[in-house]
């Protein structure tokens, strides 16, 4: 899937990939699509969270090596 943004939080502890998820879609117009790398488990519990209850839709998540890509589309 094409994506316009990513952001690269492999390394980071919860909630820092979430949070740095939030500042991005934060400066991006509706409907662009983030993509977060995350190598923190917690992400694949804490980002479809974070999409229902801030109104983005969470597109799913791919493997990559050292974790997890998830796609996010700005609400």
């Amino acid at each position: 899937m094409d994506r316009d943004h990513e952001i690269d939080a492999t390394g980071l502890k919860c909630p820092l990939p979430v949070l740095r998820l939030r500042k991005r879609l934060e400066g991006v117009a509706p409907g662009a699509v983030v993509r977060l790398l995350a190598s923190d488990p917690m992400a694949a519990i804490d980002v479809p969270h974070f999409c229902a209850e801030a109104g983005h839709t969470y597109l799913g998540t791919e493997d990559v090596p050292g974790g997890a890509a998830y796609l996010v589309r700005k609400g």
